[in-house]
This record gives structure tokens, sequence and C-alpha cells, in this order.
């Protein structure tokens, strides 16, 4: 994977991030997989960190844009943000039993892999290349 591929799934981070919360907040029904109290509560614990999320996102895009040693931070950043978000996610889902209803159950687990998958894609790719990030020489 290269610096162009890798700033493409930040954008598609961001662009996730932005549309499922536009969506939970105008048209609900569309992502949520619970409609019980609790569960809207939880939900509603999130956009910050998901807008933190975001930001890391975005600043790892324009670092690794200008060649900055930042990007390593950024990705680091971004890719842990993902991870602890993952962890929260999945913990309440297995407790609550989320998976398990239906269609609801389905997108979760979709947006909790892919969660994963980007976390773990950005600090893999982020470490392994942290000198050439460092001077700027990442490709």
């Amino acid at each position: 994977m290269n610096v162009k591929a890798v700033r493409i799934m930040l954008v598609v981070a961001v662009v996730i991030d932005v549309a499922y919360w536009a969506t939970w907040f105008t048209n609900r029904g569309w992502v949520e997989s619970d409609t019980s109290e609790a569960y809207v509560a939880f939900e509603n614990a999130f956009p910050l960190a998901d807008a933190w999320l975001g930001l890391t996102c975005v600043l790892a895009f324009f670092a690794l844009g200008r060649r900055s040693p930042t990007a390593l931070l950024w990705l680091i950043a971004a890719g842990s943000s993902g991870m602890y978000l993952f962890c929260m996610d999945v913990l309440y889902d297995l407790e609550n039993d989320i998976y398990g209803k239906g269609a609801g159950g389905i997108i979760e687990a979709g947006i909790n892999l892919i969660t994963l998958a980007f976390s773990v894609v950005a600090l893999r790719w982020a470490w392994t290349r942290r000198d050439a990030l460092l001077t700027g020489s990442a490709t």
C-alpha cells in the first residue's frame, strides 16, 4: 500500500464517519441497531470521539501530502482512536446481543469490521514506515 492509497483510506474513513452521524441525527432508523433508550444513549456518547477520529484522519491526510514527519503521529493517533472505538462498540454489542438483531446487527458488525480493518492498516502501515515518514520519504 502506498501513500496515495493510505490517503484515500483516510478520506473514506472521514466520509463514512460524517455520513453515519448525519444519518443518525436525521434518519436514525437507517443505521440504528436497536431502539432501546440504553442503545440510543450509548450511541449518543460517540460523536465527540468520532469527531476526534475524523480530525486525526484529516491531519494525517494533509501531513502525508506535505511529507511532514507529523504524518506518523497522526496516523498512529487515527489508528489508535479507531481501535479504541472498535473495542468500546464491540463490547457493548456483545453484552447487549446487538449482532443478533437482524439487519441492524449486520450493519453494526460491518461498521465494527471496517473500523477494525482501518485501525490495523493505519497502525501497521505507519509503524512499518516510521523511518520514511519521519524523513518525509514515504512512498
